[in-house]
């Protein structure tokens, strides 16, 4: 990985997905049969033995019937104001790259910018997706194929895109080196935070462990 950035805050992702799972009184085997996942993958995650893939907590963020964004929050409230320096941006490393927020994950609109740092033939995964309101993307390194319903397009540096989020759509770096993106989510539907399904798919070599 390219990103050198030591001081951002990277999320235990374990601790918050026991602490979810707990306010809402399940026990990791209820968890494990509603997420189709196994009961020991589920514990290895809470922790802290087993790096999730970002499929594996889509499955969980599904069961848990929360947006995927939730686990990635602080204890801090939303806000209608968002700085964000470099250094303290919220950092997720999954298996084949490096999701950082910038600012969505802590502000009250309906906006999400986010940064992905994507190793070579890493995807948003097998499955196209749908969600409400308007996608925009820019391609800073590397590549960027981006599958829209029928067509395909590759975003080199510079390159951009922006296409209504209700296209099915899938992206990989189909390249040798890694890639950076920066991308913008905007005007979903109240109480939808339609990143999650970009940064917790992110893995096309699903190394779920059930």
């Amino acid at each position: 990985m390219a990103y050198k950035d030591v001081d951002a805050i990277s999320v235990d992702v374990g601790s918050k997905l026991r602490e979810m799972r707990e306010a809402r009184g399940l026990s990791i085997r209820a968890l494990a049969r509603k997420s189709g996942l196994s009961a020991n993958a589920l514990s290895m995650i809470e922790r802290g033995r087993s790096s999730p893939s970002v499929s594996t907590l889509y499955k969980v963020a599904d069961a848990l019937e929360v947006p995927i964004t939730d686990m990635f929050r602080g204890q801090s409230d939303l806000g209608e104001i968002v700085y964000c320096k470099a250094a303290a941006r919220t950092r997720v490393p999954f298996t084949r790259g490096v999701w950082e927020g910038l600012g969505g994950e802590r502000f009250v609109g309906r906006v999400e910018p986010f940064a992905l740092t994507l190793d070579s033939g890493a995807s948003s995964g097998p499955h196209a997706m749908i969600h409400s309101g308007h996608e925009f993307v820019l391609c800073l390194r590397g590549q960027l194929e981006y599958r829209l319903e029928n067509e395909t397009y590759l975003l080199e540096p510079g390159d951009s895109l922006l296409f209504s989020s209700q296209l099915k759509h899938r992206w990989r770096n189909p390249g040798p080196l890694v890639t950076d993106a920066v991308f913008v989510l905007s005007g979903f539907e109240e109480g939808e935070q339609p990143g999650e399904h970009h940064r917790l798919q992110a893995d096309l070599e699903d190394q779920d462990t059930d």
